[in-house]
């Protein structure tokens, strides 16, 4: 076969090392009850290039899992053209989820990031800092009446999350529209794991009962969504919302023209998607693990009281807590919300010295990629220090990419990391953590996910007052 000429070994490259699995189904039941754990053996065992096999004979996948950071920069960045979005699972998500700007690809992506873009800017996504403060606010204020001062921060921090994006997508139709998320997400995510990790499908419109849920669920979202578009577009020139539907509606250029009602759509579904599940993950993990370590969560919290007093955040504020944005940066190493991401090569290649066939479905996973022990000394430690600009400059730019990385990296990096340090910022200010649940069971859905509840025991503090 003919082979690219990338960087990683001579001639046609070695043999990729293999995972051993069952002789029937292969490590397909590994990875259905373990992935993540899957993936780290895998690395483990055999290093940088490793391939897993999964199904039974005639519909197995091959799986080529890379760990290395040089091997997730070249499949993210420095041959991203090679590596597409054409696997099964991203097609679910894009018959569920429509062609928005995580899953279309060529012309389509590159035109609706031209108009997206302008929406993205540091100066506009600052001002969603109010939006996030405001959600946040009405959290802190709940938890004073929690049942024995236990809250669970993963259904805390997903609500707080689905309620910003909600706010900042729709504007003053927030309660229109969370609960229906809240309610349709689920089963539509759900829906699209059992079947993007599934050998084969029945066509989505047989009537079976999982058929119906996930249609109903979708009628229901699309619905809301189309309401509201059907709204800003009878407003026309009359509409005087910031809210980024208004935005989106309004976004057009000579060369890319605008939305049409469906693409509208498609890109509020991706965000209300990304926007939430992601970041009410790493919040979720931030609290768990200060809520562990109470050494960091004083530290966290001295930083806020001296930064801040009793003020509520603003988007400035963002550069004056670096040690509170180190705390998210480590959570999300140790919790990354995308903990694995797929690719399929259009052309034969070679990564890390070892041969990738044209077609091969290819694995990335930030999840073992972070604990790679060169780069991270004792990986499992929670250790926010490990992301001083110092310690940032010598690793490899691809040792963490919770954000992905490329041409194709999170449009939305920048108010992640915003939304999070604000949210973070209030709550820590108003009460202090103590873990309830030691671990917490993770799986690898669309995002990370919880598996078991996230407890932790909170006591209000006594709140500086503004100077």
């Amino acid at each position: 076969m003919a082979l690219g000429t990338n960087t990683g070994g001579a001639g046609a490259g070695t043999e990729v090392p293999a995972l051993s699995g069952a002789p029937l189904l292969g490590s397909l039941h590994d990875l259905k009850s373990d992935s993540l754990g899957t993936y780290l053996r895998a690395q483990q065992l055999h290093g940088d290039v490793v391939r897993v096999s999964a199904g039974p004979p005639g519909m197995r996948a091959d799986l080529y899992c890379v760990f290395s950071p040089e091997g997730v920069q070249q499949v993210l960045a420095s041959e991203a053209a090679n590596f597409r979005k054409d696997n099964a699972f991203y097609q679910e998500v894009r018959e569920s989820f429509g062609n928005g700007l995580l899953t279309s690809q060529d012309e389509d992506y590159l035109r609706q990031r031209r108009l997206v873009q302008p929406l993205f800017t540091r100066r506009r996504v600052d001002g969603y800092a109010g939006a996030v403060a405001a959600e946040t606010a009405s959290v802190v204020t709940a938890w004073e009446e929690a049942l024995d001062g236990i809250v669970d921060v993963s259904d805390e921090m997903t609500h707080l999350a689905l309620r910003a994006v909600a706010r900042i997508l729709f504007g003053t139709d927030v309660e229109a529209t969370a609960d229906v998320v809240a309610r349709c997400f689920p089963v539509i995510t759900d829906y699209v794991l059992r079947r993007g990790y599934s050998p084969a499908n029945i066509p989505r419109n047989w009537p079976t009962p999982g058929n119906r849920r996930a249609a109903a669920a979708m009628d229901e979202l699309y619905g809301v969504c189309d309401r509201i578009i059907g709204q800003r577009r009878r407003a026309g020139a009359d509409a005087s919302g910031e809210d980024l539907l208004t935005l989106l509606a309004a976004a057009r250029s000579s060369d890319d023209g605008e939305f049409d009602d469906g693409e509208l759509r498609d890109q509020v579904l991706i965000f209300l998607l990304a926007g939430h599940e992601t970041t009410a993950t790493s919040l979720c993990f931030a609290l768990h693990l200060l809520a562990r370590h109470p050494e960091q969560q004083d530290r966290a919290r001295e930083e806020i009281t001296r930064v801040l007093g009793g003020r509520p955040p603003q988007a400035s504020d963002l550069e004056r807590l670096p040690y509170l944005s180190q705390v998210v940066k480590e959570a999300m190493r140790l919790y990354p919300a995308a903990p694995v991401i797929g690719r399929k090569a259009v052309a034969a290649t070679r990564i890390g010295g070892h041969a990738v066939p044209a077609g091969a479905d290819v694995i990335l996973a930030p999840w073992v990629t972070h604990r790679r022990p060169e780069h991270w000394p004792d990986p499992e430690r929670f250790d926010p220090d490990r992301f001083t600009p110092e310690a940032e400059a010598g690793r490899p730019r691809y040792a963490w990419f919770p954000f992905g990385g490329g041409p194709r990296a999170c449009i939305g990096q920048h108010f992640s990391m915003l939304e999070s340090v604000i949210a973070l910022a209030m709550i820590l200010r108003a009460y202090s953590f103590e873990a309830v649940d030691a671990e917490i069971p993770v799986g690898a859905g669309i995002t990370l996910r919880t598996e078991g509840p996230a407890r932790c025991r909170v006591r209000r503090l006594d709140t500086p007052r503004a100077e």
